[in-house]
């Protein structure tokens, strides 16, 4: 029994480095591209962001001299490389893909059109939704909720290292406790960096669940699509 028949996975660039430190890593990359699969074949309709910290970040770029929307720009270019690679990806698996874009680049991929990317999911193929939003100034964990609400996502999925929210860095503090559930306002107050404020607020206008997992532990995307109690929720009370 599907918990979710459409959903918004959100996945670092960063998740595609593997024990790398920049780049991507193509036995990472074919692993991510067999759990999405798994689930496409259950019939969950999927769409796909990912960041593009693995190659370049516009925050980076204005450490080195680089103004804010040059550096963003570059950030969304990246974030198109790899939704190509996880396009290719994917289909070496066997699954249907769209890519689109919201900048236009008609040789590699189809502009963002909301209806058409709706079609496409109801077709069954995953659609992939590279360059942010277009624009400067968002980052694309805004980009990968504003698509989630676009397309009538039931909810928006985020792929991290851990296996939750917790109250402190898991990875610094043995200590940390995690949150089973939590509000988005609890998110905000105790600045717990799950997505930017911007992503939260857009979240909780419109009643948008996030659910946050650990994407490395094997078979958790289809335990968790499946209704299992993975990772953490995030909703209003």
């Amino acid at each position: 029994m599907l918990t979710y028949k459409r959903i918004l996975l959100k996945l670092s660039g960063e998740a595609l480095m593997g024990e790398r430190q920049f780049g991507i890593d193509p036995v990472v990359l074919k692993s991510f591209a067999s759990e999405v699969a798994e689930i496409h074949n259950l019939g969950v309709q999927i769409g796909i962001v990912i960041g593009g910290g693995n190659i370049f970040r516009g925050i980076q770029a204005a450490a080195h001299g680089i103004d804010k929307v040059s550096g963003d720009h570059m950030g969304m270019l990246a974030t198109v490389i790899n939704s190509i690679a996880f396009q290719n990806a994917l289909e070496e698996v066997g699954v249907q893909t769209r890519l689109q874009s919201a900048i236009k680049m008609e040789q590699i991929a189809e502009p963002y059109i909301r209806r058409r990317a709706i079609r496409h999911l109801e077709k069954n193929r995953v659609v992939l939704f590279g360059a942010g939003t277009g624009n400067p100034y968002f980052t694309t964990d805004t980009a990968a909720v504003l698509r989630a609400i676009e397309i009538e996502a039931q909810v928006i999925i985020k792929a991290t290292r851990v296996d939750g929210i917790y109250d402190s860095d898991p990875e610094k503090n043995p200590n940390a406790v995690k949150f089973e559930e939590i509000t988005y306002r609890q998110v905000m107050e105790k600045d717990l960096r799950v997505m930017d404020q911007t992503a939260i607020t857009l979240c909780s206008e419109n009643n948008l669940p996030i659910l946050v997992f650990n994407v490395n532990q094997k078979g958790n995307l289809k335990k968790l699509i499946s209704g299992e109690n993975i990772g953490t929720i995030v909703k209003n009370k």
